[in-house]
């Protein structure tokens, strides 16, 4: 508190166009330490998804300890696509996909969910876009995320940007029996 009664003594910009109340509420504001208190932290889990905040003797978690709650997308590459995905004779979705992407990392767990749902049904491929460029090129993809449906070799149907399961599974519907 000794800084604030310093900060109120000394003159600043403030003390000419302010009123007395608000010079006052400024000063009695303790100084910041940078953009984030040390006190709090963040804890993140395998995946990279937040679980909670840590600090002062708290413990906030939002996940279950030592379960993986979300269902792993297998890759594809260059070298595995012709075999995977053109000649799969099962539907197959691919997640056009980037590590630095957000909404890629938003949308992840619904691609793995309907995986498992669609399972027998349909197949759930994702594709990094860094380290495959040509393929994403080839199909004209601009935007990430973007989730293709291919059937039969052929590019049937895409979804740009992170959506709504429910467009997913619209998307899904028309190419699978259920």
């Amino acid at each position: 508190m000794a800084s604030a009664v310093s900060v109120a003594a000394s003159p600043s910009p403030l003390a000419a166009t302010s009123s007395p109340a608000r010079r006052l509420r400024h000063a009695a504001l303790p100084s910041a330490r940078g953009p984030r208190s040390p006190a709090l932290r963040a804890v993140f889990g395998p995946a990279g998804n937040r679980l909670g905040v840590v600090g002062r003797g708290l413990s906030v978690l939002c996940a279950v300890q030592g379960q993986d709650t979300t269902i792993q997308v297998p890759e594809v590459t260059k070298a595995t696509w012709q075999s995977l995905v053109m000649e799969s004779e099962l539907p197959v979705l691919v997640e056009f996909w980037a590590s630095w992407c957000g909404p890629c990392k938003m949308i992840d767990p619904i691609v793995g969910k309907l995986s498992k749902e669609y399972e027998g049904k349909l197949k759930c491929y994702k594709l990094n876009t860094d380290e495959n460029p040509d393929i994403a090129s080839q199909y004209g993809v601009r935007s990430i995320p973007t989730m293709m449906m291919f059937k039969n070799g052929e590019k049937k149907d895409s979804v740009i940007r992170a959506v709504p399961e429910s467009t997913l599974v619209t998307c899904i519907e028309k190419f699978t029996e259920r």
